[in-house]
């Protein structure tokens, strides 16, 4: 069973950074890729990144370009949102996901693309 574990969320005020982490289980990073996504209360879940294991291919929201920086680390099975200018609008609870059979292609993601899911963690962006 491939487990994804996130830390990393609290709470910031506007401008400030987090840095997300993504701790996996076994071969859950291996393959394919792994994304952030996020929702915000009364509002759908929002693929916010992607990376791919293979060649690290990365994708990006338009909303989070050039402020959120996604990485990996293959040999730990780890992978990071490192998140800068922190907006209001970033508040959400903020969820990895996996998939072993997913390449961030550049196109927009879809929740049901990934099979494994964290817990979430929640960041909170203050003014």
């Amino acid at each position: 069973q491939v487990q994804l574990v996130e830390s990393g969320g609290g709470l910031v005020q506007v401008g400030g950074s987090l840095r997300l982490s993504c701790a996996a289980s076994g071969f859950a990073l291996a393959y394919g890729s792994t994304a952030w996504f996020r929702q915000a209360p009364g509002k759908e879940r929002e693929g916010v990144s992607c990376i791919a294991t293979s060649d690290g291919t990365t994708w990006y929201t338009d909303s989070v370009k050039g402020r959120f920086t996604i990485s990996r680390d293959n040999a730990n099975h780890m992978v990071y949102l490192q998140m800068d200018g922190l907006k209001p609008e970033d508040t959400a609870v903020y969820y990895c996901a996996s998939d072993n059979m997913y390449y961030c292609s550049g196109a927009e993601l879809d929740p049901h693309d990934f099979g494994s899911w964290g817990q979430g963690t929640q960041v909170v962006v203050s003014t």
